[in-house]
C-alpha cells in the first residue's frame, strides 16, 4: 500500500507492528498511549495474532519475556508510570538476550504526574531502566511517518541485536494526525531462531533462556560479552538527522516532538542572521556522539531543547567532551516549549558568544 492515508501516530505504531509481523501484543492501558493498546484490540485477531490485556504492567512485561523466548516477534506499549512497572522485566529480557519491542508514550512526571506530554523518561530510557549493567536501543521518532517506520525497524534491530528496542515518542506525537505511508519496504524476519525454547512440538534442541548465573566468574564472563555487542551496536547504529547545520554557529539539539517546534525558531534566528541549526538525536541509545563531536568543531555553543529538566544536555555534553558551552532550554510537568522560548535562548547564545 502506497498511497498515503491520516493516522494518529499511537495508530501508525500499532499498524507498523502488524506490518513488521508481529502477532502478539501485551499491554495494559494507560493515558496517553491507550489508542495503541485499543488499536490492535481490533486489528490483531483479524490478521490471526493474539491480543491480551494483561492484568498489570508486571504481567504484560513479562507476557512479553516469555513469548520474545519462543522466538516470536512480540511487543508491548505503555506510558512513563507504566514504563516504570515493567523495568524488572526489561533487564530479565536484557539477561536473556531476547529480542522484543517496547514502546512509552511519555507523559509528565514523576509519580501519576499528568497526562500531559513529557520527555523526561529520557533517563530511564536511555540508562536501561532496570537493575544490572546493559543498555536496550532507544529510537525517537519525529512525527507520525517515523512512528511507522521506526517501530518497523525496530523489530528488525531487536532480532539482529537480540535486544529490547524502545520506541520513545511522546503525548503529543502519539496523539497526532498526519499522512502516512504505510508502505515501508519488504517484510524481513528472522526465522532462524536456534537459541529460543520450543517445546516438545518444535524440532530443535532442548533450549534453556535463563538469566541466573550462580558463578560469578560465568557472569562476568556473560557481561563482557555483552557489552561486547553493544560496542558493536554503537559502532553501527548511531542515528541522527540535521536541518541548516553545515555552517550553525548555534547547534540546537532536540528530539521528538520538541525538535519540530525548534525548526520554527530556528528559521527566525536565520531570518535574523543568526546561523542557527538543528542537530536532532535519532537513536538516544546509541546517542549520535560522532555527530555531535562534529559539530563542535565549527559551532560556538549548543542548545538543547527539552521538556524534562535537563536530561539529554549531559551526553550532549558528554559527547563534545565540554568543548563548548550548552544551555538549556526546557518545560517540564506537561509544559511545551514554544518557538519564541527556543528563539530567545539562541539569541542569548549568539550574544554571548561574541562578546
Amino acid at each position: 500500500m502506497s498511497d498515503k492515508i491520516l493516522i494518529k501516530g499511537n495508530e501508525a505504531i500499532a499498524e507498523a507492528a502488524i506490518a513488521a509481523g508481529c502477532r502478539h501484543f501485551f499491554g495494559y492501558p494507560i493515558t496517553p498511549q491507550s489508542e495503541l493498546a485499543a488499536y490492535l484490540a481490533r486489528r490483531m485477531p483479524k490478521v490471526g495474532g493474539v491480543y491480551l490485556q494483561a492484568e498489570s504492567e508486571v504481567a504484560a512485561i513479562n507476557m512479553v519475556y516469555g513469548a520474545a523466548a519462543a522466538g516470536v516477534r512480540c511487543m508491548t506499549s505503555s506510558s512513563s508510570p507504566g514504563i516504570s512497572l515493567k523495568s524488572e522485566g526489561l533487564s530479565y529480557l536484557a539477561g536473556c538476550d531476547l529480542p522484543a519491542v517496547i514502546v512509552n508514550v511519555q507523559r509528565g512526571g514523576p509519580g501519576l504526574g499528568g497526562i500531559q506530554p513529557s520527555q523526561a523518561d529520557y533517563f530511564q530510557a536511555t540508562r536501561g531502566g532496570g537493575h544490572g549493567d546493559y543498555h536496550i536501543m532507544v529510537l525517537a521518532p519525529g512525527g507520525v511517518q517515523e512512528m511507522f517506520s521506526f517501530t518497523r525497524k525496530a523489530f528488525d534491530l531487536a532480532d539482529k541485536y537480540r535486544m529490547t528496542v524502545m520506541v520513545l515518542t511522546d503525548g503529543i506525537l502519539g496523539q497526532m494526525m498526519e499522512a502516512t505511508s504505510m508502505d515501508n519496504g519488504q517484510l524481513t524476519i528472522d526465522n532462524d531462531k536456534t537459541w529460543a525454547v520450543g517445546g516438545v512440538r518444535v524440532n530443535r534442541a532442548r533450549n534453556i533462556v535463563n538469566s541466573l548465573y550462580l558463578k560469578p566468574a560465568e557472569l562476568e564472563i556473560t557481561n563482557l560479552s555483552r557489552y561486547e555487542k553493544y560496542k558493536q551496536v554503537e559502532e553501527a547504529e548511531q542515528m541522527h538527522e540535521g536541518y541548516l547545520l553545515d555552517d550553525a554557529e548555534i547547534v540546537v539539539a532536540a528530539y521528538g516532538a520538541s525538535s519540530r517546534i525548534a525548526r520554527n525558531a530556528i528559521d527566525e534566528a536565520r531570518s535574523r542572521g543568526v546561523k542557527a541549526g538543528l542537530l536532532r538525536p535519532v537513536t538516544l541509545w546509541p546517542f549520535p556522539k560522532k555527530a555531535f563531536a562534529d559539530a563542535a568543531k565549527r559551532a560556538r555553543a549548543f542548545v538543547s531543547v527539552e521538556m524534562s529538566m535537563g536530561q539529554m544536555i549531559e551526553d550532549i555534553e558528554l559527547s563534545i567532551r565540554c568543548s563548548r558551552p550548552v544551555a538549556l532550554c526546557s518545560r517540564v510537568g506537561g509544559m511545551v516549549p514554544d518557538p519564541a522560548q527556543i528563539l530567545g535562548a539562541i539569541l542569548t547564545l549568539d550574544k554571548e558568544a561574541t562578546a
